[in-house]
């Protein structure tokens, strides 16, 4: 009896993410061959091609990570991602979800006391999450189009915009991806606590370095605490667009633009 339709997708899929898993009568079974190139040659082609793609798709989601690794390295790391996760949706924006996950579950130092563990995995991890943060919010529920808050809102009223998120990590992440970005010299930095929010406003993501106490404030509201904005700096946070006036749950369902840059 023929395989079924998704059969022969099931095993395509296998054929393409685990090509040394692929037994050669299996290929002459499924696979015709032609004049030019028998069935294994043609699906040499289409393995070498998916990961080339996929390389390529996680090198655009993690620029800075990529930078840091070198392209070799990084493509390793990717190519035992792959096989551990592999694609689950018909479209690439959300290939690297997991990469962060998997990159701290994978480090061979896992099992280690913490003091024990090699630093620079570390900056990996927290670089990869920076990153795939950024990435998100391209595609976020926005704001385009809409009013914000303003000083005149009432305290109990100010409500943290839909494409904003938080950050806290080890390392200057921040700043080193900025570095990647704008081609500028980028050592890798020391050990240092790094606080940043990020916010889309008219299709730019700006990312907005923060204190401690700022972390938790805005991690405060994010959780329904009334914004009480004491200094200055909290309240330009207004200008830079972290708040509406507290819209009808209904208006955060609207469609939004893809796409944008970072700042």
């Amino acid at each position: 009896m023929s395989p079924t339709l998704e059969a022969t997708q099931r095993w395509m899929q296998e054929a393409l993410v685990f090509p040394l898993r692929v037994a050669p009568e299996d290929v002459q079974e499924r696979l015709a061959s032609s004049a030019q190139l028998t069935g294994a040659d043609g699906l040499a082609i289409y393995q070498r091609g998916y990961f080339l793609r996929i390389t390529a798709c996680m090198r655009e989601q993690f620029p800075a990570l990529c930078h840091a690794l070198g392209e070799p390295l990084f493509n390793d790391f990717v190519a035992g991602y792959i096989q551990d996760h592999p694609p689950e949706s018909h479209t690439l924006y959300d290939l690297g979800r997991r990469f962060p996950a998997f990159l701290e579950e994978s480090r061979p130092d896992r099992d280690d006391p913490p003091e024990a563990r090699e630093t620079w995995i570390d900056f990996m991890i927290d670089l990869a999450s920076f990153e795939r943060a950024v990435f998100s919010l391209f595609d976020a529920p926005g704001w385009e189009g809409r009013p914000f808050a303003d000083a005149a809102t009432p305290p109990d009223r100010l409500r943290l915009q839909p494409a904003f998120a938080l950050g806290a990590y080890r390392y200057p992440v921040a700043a080193y991806y900025h570095a990647v970005r704008q081609k500028q010299p980028a050592p890798l930095p020391p050990a240092q606590p790094c606080f940043v929010a990020l916010v889309r406003t008219d299709y730019v993501t700006r990312t907005i370095p923060i204190t401690e106490a700022e972390h938790r404030l805005l991690t405060a509201i994010a959780g329904g605490a009334t914004a009480t904005l004491r200094d200055p700096i909290q309240q330009r946070w207004l200008d830079w667009g972290f708040f509406i006036d507290e819209p009808p749950p209904a208006l955060l369902e609207g469609p939004s633009r893809t796409g944008g840059r970072v700042v």
